[in-house]
């Protein structure tokens, strides 16, 4: 489908795996549904003090960058940042403001650290989401767990997953694009690198140099360069906040920025996408797209 509506609808209870991948799934379209992890332990017990006492003194992986943006283009790279093992109280200090830092620290290791570094939460959850494992047939690839500052933005970018991005307390903001508007996103190839402390403090770009090229969306949504990339005066974009409680289908291949509330605490579940004819279907584009570009 290319018509799409001008807003996310809303479901007001979770589908049956059927209607799911019927109304959702197969045709590729966003939803927010609602009353779908009510029943989680987690939406009332995950208070800072909570995380506290059960967390504590471990050490997790936080993303630390000097401005909030993580795995973005910046002075012409993809840096992504500075992965630095702390205590998680520590980091839960500095979302409090109870110590002051001028850097940007966010949990967002999406390699299933809710599974492999807070494994004492997943009982507040749920290891996966039924109606969606039983409409897809498969079982999540990976199951993340988010915390972090405000200021901590997410750059325009697609994954290979369907996505089910819960938030638990607070609320995030959500600007998206169908693949659909691939033609009008600015695709480039980065050096990539990586933020790193000097012993001042201040942050040093170092590239990667044994890593190939990443491509990337040089553009901000939220400001774009027109002039740089007229084309994307045609792009429609969507946005959605999605608050405590409620449930994001964001589809495979759509492109997503992400801004937060202060403190927001959200899991999300990846599930495989199927390689199908949906798949094909953007690979045309895309090629179609990077062949007009260079004539």
């Amino acid at each position: 489908e290319l018509g799409w509506t001008e807003s996310v609808p809303y479901l007001d209870r979770p589908p049956s795996p059927l209607e799911f991948y019927r109304e959702w799934v197969s045709p590729n379209k966003p939803c927010i549904i609602r009353n779908a992890i009510s029943h989680w332990p987690a939406l009332k017990k995950w208070t800072s003090a909570y995380l506290r006492e059960v967390v504590g003194p471990k050490v997790v992986s936080v993303a630390v960058t000097p401005n909030g943006y993580a795995d973005a283009v910046f002075q012409d790279r993809f840096v992504m940042p500075e992965e630095r093992q702390m205590p998680f109280m520590d980091f839960l200090d500095i979302v409090e403001k109870k110590v002051t830092s001028p850097n940007v620290f966010y949990v967002q290791k999406q390699c299933s650290n809710l599974t492999g570094e807070f494994p004492e939460l997943v009982c507040d959850v749920q290891p996966d989401i039924p109606w969606m494992s039983e409409a897809l047939g498969k079982k999540p690839d990976a199951v993340n767990f988010w915390l972090g500052e405000s200021a901590a933005v997410t750059s325009l970018h697609k994954d290979h997953y369907e996505n089910l991005y819960c938030v638990i307390s607070g609320e995030k903001h959500f600007l998206l694009h169908p693949p659909s508007d691939r033609p009008f996103i600015p695709y480039e190839l980065y050096q990539p690198a990586t933020y790193r402390v000097s012993e001042d403090g201040s942050f040093e770009i170092v590239d990667e140099k044994s890593e190939e090229k990443v491509p990337w969306i040089p553009l901000d949504p939220l400001n774009p360069n027109l002039e740089q990339y007229p084309e994307y005066a045609q792009a429609k974009p969507l946005q959605c906040t999605v608050k405590a409680g409620e449930m994001l289908y964001l589809p495979s291949l759509w492109f997503h920025h992400v801004q937060q509330s202060h403190g927001c605490i959200a899991v999300n579940y990846w599930y495989d996408m199927e390689y199908d004819l949906k798949y094909s279907y953007y690979q045309l584009l895309d090629c179609l797209t990077k062949a007009v570009n260079v004539l």
